[in-house]
């Protein structure tokens, strides 16, 4: 009798689904808030408290887009990559004009030495502040969160021997601003309202045209979404019949920023944009990731010739410095 031998059917392995659903759903979040983040600011629109937060981030962002793009491709999802890289591809594009100098205006004016630096609640060291002035040779200082005990560690400092004229609202906290320069001053009223100071003067420059200056520090957007826009907004645009004008300090904005660029549209280049130092980042040294908020805005007639940023120790901003050429 034949013996019959029954040999069991080799187990076929269940497809791993439930990771492939995991994937698939990180991918879905992520993807989706790539292309929303990506929509907010390519659209110009600056949102709430929060979106204005986080479209500081928009160079980050702009990284991650490409790396989301391999990763969609590596794990063959084709049509999700190619959506993917199509929208990162805009997003690098808006980044790569701030890495290229841009065509200058024919100057052959004075030039001006700008700096700003963010005191830091009037903190910051400004024996330091005094020290980057002498050493840049600096004109113009444009000072945010001055408080009355910083003006006095200022001059103790020997601030006013290099910088004897000065346009000062001095507050305690953050409200404090003001302006120091080399030259004459006569203070003027430019800005709209705002909560912090935001003072201007007329910059007397000896043998040649006379030039303004904003000394700017509007709210956060954090704290107080409506009153950062307004104050953005109620900043002054260039006056051709006017002397040419220069916007200085912590903007509390980035060039990602619908409200700022706006500011831009009214006739101004940003310093550090003008020269390829776009992505340089001012805020914050206790924070991460930093983002570039501090700017120097030049009036279309100036041509700019240097843009730097240096370090404050004591201050969550970083100074920042600007050559420019007046018409």
């Amino acid at each position: 009798m034949t013996e019959v031998v029954y040999m069991p059917e080799p187990e076929v392995e269940e497809p791993p689904r439930r990771q492939n659903r995991f994937v698939t759903a990180l991918l879905v979040v992520a993807v989706g808030v790539f292309c929303v983040f990506s929509a907010f600011r390519l659209l110009g629109f600056d949102g709430n408290a929060y979106v204005a937060a986080a479209l500081a981030l928009t160079p980050y962002v702009a990284v991650a887009g490409v790396l989301l793009t391999a990763i969609t491709l590596l794990l063959r999802r084709w049509a999700t990559g190619i959506v993917v890289f199509a929208v990162a591809a805009v997003l690098v594009a808006a980044m790569l004009p701030r890495t290229m100098s841009a065509d200058q205006p024919d100057a052959t004016g004075a030039e001006l030495r700008v700096m700003s630096a963010n005191l830091y609640f009037g903190r910051a060291d400004v024996g330091h502040v005094v020290q980057l002035v002498r050493n840049h040779r600096i004109d113009v200082l444009s000072l945010q969160e001055l408080t009355p005990a910083a003006v006095g560690a200022l001059d103790r400092a020997g601030l006013f021997a290099e910088l004897p004229h000065r346009v000062f609202h001095a507050m305690p906290g953050a409200s404090g601003t003001g302006i120091a320069a080399r030259y004459p001053l006569r203070e003027r009223q430019l800005a709209g309202p705002a909560l912090h100071a935001q003072p201007a003067a007329l910059v007397d420059l000896p043998g040649h045209a006379d030039a303004e200056v904003v000394a700017v520090h509007p709210l956060t957007p954090v704290h107080d979404f409506e009153a950062w826009q307004r104050e953005l907004a109620g900043l002054p645009g260039v006056d051709t019949q006017g002397p040419p004008r220069l916007l200085v300090g912590d903007f509390n904005a980035s060039l990602d920023h619908r409200a700022f660029r706006d500011i831009l549209r009214k006739g101004y280049s940003d310093a550090a944009d003008a020269v390829g130092e776009g992505l340089s980042m001012t805020w914050s040294q206790s924070r991460w990731p930093p983002v570039a908020i501090d700017h120097v805005l030049a009036d279309f007639r100036y041509a700019v010739r240097e843009f730097q940023v240096f370090d404050l120790p004591g201050s969550d901003h970083d100074p920042i410095y600007a050559r420019v050429q007046l018409p």
